[in-house]
């Protein structure tokens, strides 16, 4: 039993990092000859220092995209993206009439991260993004969410979002996603402060944290695409907030709205017939400053601002280009 055990754990194997290869015997290794320099009196030995090794590309220990298999590795159902699909086009095309600019800028087959405005209670914009990339891209792609599961003690809402590609927001989840599947991942670098926003600050853009999705992008290798989205704030507005509610409820806030909490569940589809606006903006490449940059404080919190600069000279324009919430 054991050498069977040994036989599948050999050096052959690429989980162990493949075949060793052979180190050069000592007759072989370069010698060092001093040189002496009458000048300063000195011997002078010449270093060698050993090349570093490359890192190994643990890309080939991923597995490749299997078309017949219904779930992946992240939870995400494409049998329930096809039953949610007539819901989610009715949105889409019917509701919201999206109007989309720029779709051209998400890539094809490389990994992105794609950075937007949030807002709204239970915001709609995370779908209608999904289902742009899915309706209107040239090579649809699965799009993914990076997000807390906030939901999680609630019985089946918390499979849900898991079901439609809601993934646990952590660097390794992150990483894994961007660079070695080369997935298209979706982040809101607003966060909670984004959604909790109530009718009369929409549109003003939140604090990006500290720059953790910049953090993700340099050391993934992938450009941040920016993303403008307007006509969510008007879908789903916030009125106000009753804290008393949210602790007792255990939600992370408790709004008051046109349709919540007096119509209960049933608010969670009463979006409001908004013309939705989305605009994917140029990508910031960052691949040229290298994994080391992701250390620079500094420099992550720059492009993070500049980052939110460019979502808000674009939801200002798409905003003063607008003549009616309703029909755009």
């Amino acid at each position: 039993m054991q050498s069977e055990r040994r036989r599948f754990l050999s050096t052959e194997s690429p989980l162990l990092g493949g075949p060793v290869p052979a180190e050069a015997g000592a007759e072989d290794a370069p010698v060092a000859t001093a040189t002496y320099e009458a000048d300063h009196d000195v011997y002078r030995i010449p270093t060698t220092e050993p090349e570093p090794s490359p890192l190994r590309d643990l890309r080939s220990l991923v597995p490749e995209q299997d078309p017949e298999r219904q779930v992946d590795d992240w939870g995400r159902s494409e049998r329930v993206f096809h039953l949610m699909e007539p819901v989610l086009n009715f949105y889409y095309r019917y509701w919201f009439r999206v109007q989309v600019e720029g779709i051209e800028r998400i890539p094809s087959t490389t990994g992105a991260l794609l950075a937007s405005n949030h807002s709204g209670a239970l915001p709609p914009d995370a779908p209608m993004i999904m289902q742009a990339i899915r309706n209107e891209h040239s090579s649809p792609r699965p799009l993914y969410m990076l997000g807390e599961h906030w939901f999680k003690g609630y019985p089946g809402v918390g499979m849900f979002t898991n079901k439609i590609g809601l993934v646990a927001a952590h660097p390794a989840n992150a990483h894994r996603l961007l660079h070695d599947e080369r997935k298209l991942v979706l982040v809101f670098p607003e966060g909670q402060k984004g959604t909790r926003k109530l009718f009369w600050q929409r549109y003003k853009l939140r604090r990006f944290g500290r720059g953790g999705f910049v953090k993700t992008a340099i050391r993934a290798g992938v450009p941040i695409v920016p993303v403008a989205v307007v006509g969510a704030e008007e879908a789903m507005p916030i009125f106000a907030h009753v804290p008393f509610l949210q602790r007792l409820t255990g939600l992370i806030y408790f709004p008051i709205n046109h349709a919540f909490p007096h119509f209960g569940l049933l608010a969670a589809g009463m979006y409001l017939p908004a013309k939705f606006k989305i605009r994917f903006l140029e990508p910031v490449a960052l691949d040229r400053y290298g994994p080391e940059a992701a250390d620079d404080v500094a420099f992550v919190q720059q492009v993070a601002d500049d980052i939110r600069a460019r979502i808000q000279v674009a939801l200002n324009e798409m905003l003063r280009e607008r003549n009616s919430v309703w029909f755009g």
